[in-house]
């Protein structure tokens, strides 16, 4: 009873220590990434007024008049566009802070699907922020500012409001690009499969020409450049859902033989 009692109070001791062990880590961890937001913050604040130049160009060029409406207005757009900026070049730092944190309690086959939806996923993500800077920005500026063009009314748009569009069209293909991510970490919990996509396309099909449709001005060369990376993205989702889905099957039959040769080395 004597040794029951003190192998119990040793277990409880370890779980203790092995907890008091993750939360030391855990702060360590996150003033890691306290530390590298802060000088990323340091860093982009003093490039921020080039920055807001770089993202205010394309509607300069079209005739966007920018103005702010309180004297702290630009000042705090550059504080935003410094967070925003921090962040983005600190996310190596921080996605790999969390893997190394999650990592001990992962299998190896989740620490690969989780490695590779946080590198993929930053990857996409600066594609679609890319390819909406780049393509799908400047036909939406220019559509806005001829669409009143018969009109006297002059555009002169507050730098807070242009920012905020700006960014959210970069969140929104951002997100619309993890098409592939998400189909990965479905397909590995069992809640996807390639027959689904496959017989579903005719309908993704038609729903992204009506995203494209929306979210563009309306004429067909836009429309046909914002949805045809969404089809090839939704193509390559199948793929990579073909090759997953084909990966988890071969690990499952690899568990279930180990296991009946388990069972016949203990009958045996």
């Amino acid at each position: 009873m004597a040794k029951h009692k003190q192998k119990q109070e040793q277990e409880n001791e370890e779980a203790v220590m092995s907890l008091t062990g993750h939360l030391k880590e855990l702060r360590n961890r996150i003033l890691i990434v306290i530390a590298v937001l802060f000088a990323g913050l340091l860093i982009c604040f003093n490039y921020a007024g080039p920055i807001v130049n770089l993202l205010t160009e394309q509607g300069t060029e079209l005739g966007y008049q920018f103005v702010y409406l309180s004297p702290q207005a630009l000042f705090m757009q550059y504080i935003k566009v410094a967070l925003i900026g921090a962040v983005c070049l600190g996310s190596p730092v921080i996605l790999y802070e969390i893997w190394a944190f999650i990592r001990p309690g992962l299998e190896r086959k989740e620490n690969f699907v989780f490695f590779f939806a946080m590198v993929a996923g930053l990857f996409f993500f600066v594609l679609g922020a890319g390819f909406a800077y780049k393509i799908a920005l400047p036909f939406m500026l220019y559509f806005f500012i001829h669409v009143n063009a018969s009109t006297s009314i002059i555009a002169s748009i507050s730098i807070e409001s242009y920012l905020s569009f700006i960014m959210t069209i970069f969140i929104t293909f951002g997100a619309v690009f993890e098409m592939p991510v998400v189909t990965v970490i479905l397909t590995q919990l069992g809640l996807m499969r390639p027959e689904w996509m496959i017989k579903g396309r005719s309908v993704v099909i038609v729903v992204i020409f009506i995203v494209a449709a929306i979210i563009t001005p309306p004429d067909v060369v836009s429309q046909i450049m914002i949805a045809l990376p969404m089809l090839l993205l939704y193509q390559l989702s199948i793929w990579l859902c073909r090759i997953f889905r084909k990966r988890k099957i071969a690990g499952n039959e690899d568990e279930d033989g180990d296991e009946e040769e388990t069972k016949a080395s203990k009958q045996a």
